[in-house]
């Protein structure tokens, strides 16, 4: 099963990166994952199940760890290969 996470961290800084977004970021870039795009009001990754809930273990311990107050997360099912999108078949 495949898995994509998308996330933000708070509270927001839009002069400079907060120390719990720049953590959560490192997180998911540093994570076995195929697909990783990180932005400044989102971010988003794919990859099998494993690598993506490890990942989002990390992320919430540290981001949490490190000042974040809220974290947001959607994870979505994208299929067994990655090109299936929900309802697909």
């Amino acid at each position: 099963m495949r898995l994509r996470v998308e996330f933000t961290t708070e509270p927001f800084d839009l002069d400079e990166a907060p120390a719990h977004a720049v953590v959560a970021r490192e997180v998911i870039q540093s994570a076995e994952l195929d697909a990783v795009d990180v932005g400044p009001f989102g971010n988003t990754a794919e990859g099998g199940a494993d690598a993506v809930l490890t990942a989002v273990d990390a992320l919430l311990r540290e981001s949490l760890a490190a000042g974040a107050t809220r974290v947001s997360l959607q994870v979505n099912v994208i299929g067994e290969t990655g090109g299936a999108e929900e309802g697909e078949k």
